[in-house]
């Protein structure tokens, strides 16, 4: 861990969630949503397709900033080997599952270059009694904060987690530590997203920066939705 926060320009702050079939559809968003977006995450849709690296190739081309979001969960040799390979791209953040520690030490220690790791705490979509059904007693929010620690302690960049935990986690491990907050809404949720939090709020929590996906791939004009959202951002961070 390299003890900083990442350094992100206010427009970096916002990622779009690239979650499309293929690289046809891949670069027909980056090319409509120019610059209003410079920051994206390509996950497990995308990888489906055979075309992953096509894209993140064409993001760095574009300028971008990439964030890998394929949530790495074996055995530390496997996932330390991953990491080794993927630090050789033009990765900004990669998450790992924060469930194991001996894991992520593995992916922390195998990792170089500027890419920055992020354990993911507990999904934007779950809540207590999810996590209950799978054995694991306490709080969601108690969970997060946990994990976010262990992470910390591991060697970790940073952690995923709902806007709702961020401040708690800010407090826990301190500064120098990146927190991302996917499931953000401008608006009513409406979707698989329980954990939701809004855009200034998510900042005001100690957000570093925000993962948006479906409020702005299925606004009626996606690059306005990206705007309004950049607007709020800049109105929510100090300078910005």
């Amino acid at each position: 861990m390299s003890g900083a926060p990442l350094r992100l320009d206010t427009r970096e702050r916002l990622v779009f969630a690239l979650d499309v079939p293929g690289h046809d559809e891949a670069l027909s968003w980056i090319d409509r949503l120019g610059d209003e977006v410079r920051f994206y995450k390509i996950g497990m849709e995308l990888l489906a397709s055979g075309d992953y690296f096509r894209v993140l190739d064409a993001l760095a081309a574009r300028d971008k900033r990439v964030f890998v979001d394929l949530k790495f969960f074996d055995i530390p040799a496997t996932v330390a080997g991953v990491i080794r390979g993927l630090a050789r791209w033009p990765v900004t953040w990669c998450t790992v599952h924060g469930w194991h520690r001996g894991m992520m030490e593995a992916a922390a220690q195998a990792h170089g270059g500027q890419m920055r790791l992020l354990a993911v705490t507990v999904l934007t979509s779950m809540e207590d009694q999810d996590l209950r059904e799978m054995g694991i007693s306490g709080k969601t929010a108690d969970i997060v904060v946990q994990r976010a620690v262990a992470a910390r302690a591991a060697g970790l960049d940073g952690v995923i987690a709902s806007g709702q935990e961020a401040q708690a986690i800010r407090q826990a491990v301190g500064a120098g530590f990146d927190i991302v907050c996917p499931g953000i809404r401008p608006g009513p949720a409406g979707d698989d997203q329980r954990r939701t939090l809004g855009v200034a709020e998510a900042f005001r929590a100690g957000a570093d920066a925000i993962v948006v996906g479906r409020p702005i791939r299925l606004a009626a004009d996606p690059r306005a939705a990206a705007a309004a959202i950049q607007a709020e951002i800049a109105s929510a961070i100090p300078g910005g």
